[in-house]
């Protein structure tokens, strides 16, 4: 049975914390002492995780505080469990949180009925939220970029044939020229997801053969919409 130790600092923190945390762990008979310079809330923290990788089953982890090993609920309770899953005690002395002792191990299942209540709670607000939002015919995901005003208003434009797709994209929001090919012929016409939206029959899916001169395919390195061709005036 060893009696480890794991000191924390901040970056912001100096050399006297760092000193007062050693200090008081060497005090309670620490054998050894494991130390990482950052934030709390950081996942990188190889003094922590050397820590507990050196930590066998008869073995009491002492931190100074709490959050000293970390800044969120969650993750101590986490932390600790493991600990006391792999038989290593837990000790928080300025906390007087000791897992050794009935007390403290009775403390611990209080905190992972609350941590374990809350998740619920936060699990029976989200399905309530989804409920009421289905309830008044909305529906989850992203909201939908071409909408059936945006679509006839696309269709209007199209029909202009001196209008360039950059233009006509531009006028609609900055809405994706892939966007507007997914509703949408070159010429105007109605795609199969144009009609759905539209729920309507119009037009149809096949393209023709003009579409492919007025639309031509964009490069996958061109980031910008292809343009269409403008009108000549006849001389």
């Amino acid at each position: 049975m060893a009696t480890i130790g794991y000191a924390r600092v901040s970056t912001r923190e100096g050399h006297q914390v760092f000193d007062r945390q050693v200090d008081a762990l060497r005090a309670v008979g620490c054998e050894r002492v494991y130390d990482d310079r950052g934030s709390g809330a950081s996942a990188d923290r190889p003094g922590l995780r050397a820590c507990l990788d050196y930590l066998r089953s008869g073995d009491v982890l002492v931190v100074l505080d709490l959050d000293r090993l970390g800044r969120r609920a969650g993750e101590l309770i986490r932390l600790v469990d493991e600990l006391e899953g792999r038989g290593v005690g837990f000790r928080a002395l300025n906390a007087g949180f000791d897992t050794t002792t009935p007390a403290g191990r009775a403390f611990l299942q209080i905190q992972a009925a609350f941590a374990e209540m809350e998740r619920s709670l936060i699990r029976q607000r989200i399905n309530e939220g989804i409920t009421a939002a289905r309830a008044r015919g909305r529906k989850g995901g992203r909201p939908r970029v071409m909408t059936p005003e945006k679509l006839r208003y696309a269709q209007h434009l199209m029909a202009d044939r001196s209008r360039s797709i950059p233009a006509i994209c531009r006028e609609l929001g900055d809405l994706p020229a892939s966007t507007l090919y997914h509703y949408l012929h070159a010429d105007g016409s109605l795609r199969a997801p144009g009609r759905a939206l539209l729920g309507t029959d119009e037009g149809a899916e096949s393209r023709n053969p003009s579409d492919a001169e007025a639309a031509p395919a964009r490069s996958r390195g061109d980031p910008s919409p292809p343009e269409r061709p403008r009108a000549h005036a006849l001389g």
